[in-house]
């Protein structure tokens, strides 16, 4: 029994914000001092993440709000009747923060109101909400997997939701790297050979818990009561790099599968030199350079939305809406991702 994706769908609010939005911002760093020669940071900013601009959320709208409008159009494309999901798995990190505030709402959980929102009656299916940074939709794909492989579900829904534009410091630079972004699927159990073939995930707390934390405005007069979304960046990049590729070749070889059969690797959408670090260094265990658009990228236009950029970036792609992109029957997917906890994982697809 393998665990198939019947269906997916995603949503992209319609607020462009273009990187020109930050040019009068002043920013710090973590000593409070303004940052020098302010007017190159959205040049160097650009360069380095590869981002363009970012999609932020309507002011009525919050994270369950955007995972229902993705959960909807993946039963839409699935086809399916919703209640006869067995599970709803929703990943995200802060849960519903409405425009203006800073408080976060978790109760109920946002799976709970998305079920809600979806009008799904059936007791039997759970919801719940995962929180493992931004891998929360790829552990979810493999909690999924778990379920359904021991016979404990049938059909399985996973979304990744996020309003990080409605945590992040002001006076921190790192505060462009975020958006706003859902995206779900829908997956059953299948006696076919396509699926999810194979996975590897870890979690690395004892030195590198603290390199994504909640912390205060580098600016100590702004809000001091009040918490951001704050890395370590430096960390970050080198912990990706070292720990990354090998989940990644690990995850190969449970399945068996020689790296020429990869298609396309869908890696949480973060930073794009890091990405292209990662996805250099992978290769390099094989003493190979990557393929020409084996690593589709969506940060140049939608920004990080943590958990959503994954689904995200294959729903665009499943629906024909990435240039240059598109999967065909039988191609093998490596989805990789690092964020929070330090976490980690990987899973191979089979289309």
């Amino acid at each position: 029994m393998n665990t198939k994706i019947i269906g997916s769908g995603s949503y992209l609010p319609d607020t462009i914000i273009n990187n020109t939005h930050f040019e009068n911002r002043v920013f710090l760093d973590e000593t409070g001092e303004p940052i020098k020669y302010p007017e190159s940071i959205i040049g160097k900013f650009k360069d380095i993440t590869g981002i363009s601009e970012r999609r932020y959320a309507a002011e009525n709208q919050v994270a369950s709000d955007l995972a229902f409008i993705a959960a909807e159009r993946a039963v839409a494309n699935a086809g399916v009747d919703q209640e006869t999901l067995d599970y709803i798995i929703v990943a995200h990190n802060y849960g519903d923060v409405r425009y203006g505030k800073t408080q976060s709402d978790t109760v109920p959980s946002l799976a709970a109101r998305v079920k809600k929102k979806l009008g799904i009656k059936n007791p039997g299916c759970i919801a719940y909400d995962l929180l493992f940074g931004c891998p929360g939709w790829n552990e979810g794909m493999i909690q999924a997997n778990a379920f359904i492989k021991s016979g404990m579900a049938k059909r399985c829904m996973i979304i990744g939701t996020e309003t990080l534009s409605r945590v992040v410091d002001p006076y921190d630079r790192d505060s462009m790297i975020y958006a706003d972004g859902a995206g779900a699927v829908i997956v059953e159990g299948t006696a076919s050979e396509a699926g999810l073939l194979s996975y590897q995930s870890a979690s690395y707390t004892f030195d590198e818990s603290d390199y994504l934390y909640f912390g205060n405005s580098f600016n100590s007069q702004h809000e001091p009561n009040t918490c951001y979304i704050k890395m370590k960046g430096r960390k970050i990049y080198e912990f990706a790099l070292n720990k990354v590729p090998l989940a990644m070749q690990a995850c190969m070889e449970k399945a068996n599968l020689d790296i020429t059969a990869i298609k396309k690797v869908l890696i949480h959408q973060a930073n794009e030199k890091m990405d292209e670090a990662i996805i250099s260094r992978f290769y390099g265990l094989y003493h190979m350079q990557p393929p020409k658009d084996i690593m589709p990228m969506s940060i140049h236009k939608f920004g990080n939305s943590s958990v959503a950029t994954i689904p995200t970036l294959y729903d665009l792609i499943r629906q024909g809406k990435m240039n240059g992109h598109s999967f065909q029957k039988n191609d093998i997917i490596l989805f990789a991702s690092v964020g929070a906890g330090m976490n980690i994982n990987a899973f191979t697809y089979k289309l």
